[in-house]
This record gives structure tokens, C-alpha cells and sequence, in this order.
């Protein structure tokens, strides 16, 4: 089992939606809060869930999004 961590760049981040839209553990969410450009940042609603597949950074058009995995044994 692996746990992860999506970093996000705030100022990078347009709102686009597509990292949650295509997280498959629901993780990511808009935050609520406004970057320099007025753009509502996406964070890690639920970090307890993250598992590190790296959908997210992989979709993300303007490379905001590094992530991190961490192997955890059982």
C-alpha cells in the first residue's frame, strides 16, 4: 500500500478542475481561496486518502501539482 502527497504551486494553479475531476480517490478540491490571479486554488480536501498515483500532476496543463509517495507496509 502507498500513501501520497499532492504539493500544489498556488500561483500556478488556474482552476481548470481537471486534477479533480480525475482523481480517482476524490482527494483534491477547489479551496476557496484566491491566488495573485484571482483563481480559486485547488488543495488536498483529503489527504488521508491520497495514494500518490500522480494523475493529478500528470493532468495538470500548467505544472502546478508535484507529487509525492510514500510505501507503507502492512
Amino acid at each position: 500500500m502507498a500513501r501520497g502527497a499532492a504539493v500544489i504551486d498556488r500561483e500556478r494553479c488556474k482552476e481548470c478542475g481537471l486534477c479533480i475531476a480525475i482523481c480517482p480517490k476524490k482527494v483534491l478540491a477547489f479551496s476557496g481561496e484566491l491566488n495573485n490571479g484571482g483563481y480559486n486554488v485547488v488543495h488536498m480536501e483529503h489527504p488521508e486518502d491520497c495514494i500518490g498515483c500522480g494523475f493529478c500532476a500528470l493532468t495538470c496543463p500548467d505544472i502546478a501539482i508535484e507529487v509525492y509517495r510514500e510505501k507503507i507496509s502492512a
